[in-house]
């Protein structure tokens, strides 16, 4: 199941005892590794849809110059005016503004929703696929330490 870096099949069943353990460690962190990036993915997809919603909401000529609460966390808030229901400060990443329009600020929340999406499907199929993996590689481990119990005990 497991591939050498030519890209070539390993026969696991060829494989020792010791070797299938090693290569089951492997698969187990890479599992591991990619649902927290899936986890991380859904959180920002998260973000971004409650980004969209503060616009649709939040955003509108009948809030503006009445005090609102802006949220700067997930858990902090603080007091403002909206000075202008036309144009929001967008955080397009790694510490950068941009003042876009509402209208524009709801097609880059949007755009970005519809790429974690696509991004989600493919790591969640690589996760399946490392998934029906890991379970071949422990069934060949389990019937490998039955097979080695049972001549063991004929011994």
């Amino acid at each position: 199941m497991s591939s050498s870096p030519k890209g070539q099949g390993v026969d696991i069943t060829a494989l020792s005892l010791q070797q299938l353990s090693q290569v089951k460690k492997q698969f187990e962190d890479e599992l591991t590794h990619l649902t927290n990036s899936f986890t991380q993915l859904r959180a920002a997809q998260a973000k971004f849809r409650e980004c969209l919603r503060s616009i649709s909401t939040g955003v509108s000529s009948k809030v503006e110059g009445k005090p609102i609460l802006v949220p700067l966390t997930a858990s902090l808030y603080v007091p403002g005016v909206l000075a202008d229901s036309d144009n929001v400060i967008v955080d397009v990443g790694t510490g950068f503004y941009v003042e876009k329009s509402t209208k524009d600020a709801t097609k880059f929340y949007e755009g970005k929703i519809d790429e974690l999406g696509g991004n989600l499907k493919v790591l969640e199929k690589i996760i399946q696929e490392k998934t029906d993996g890991l379970r071949l590689i422990e069934d060949v481990l389990r019937q490998k330490v039955l097979n080695s119990n049972a001549v063991a005990t004929a011994s």
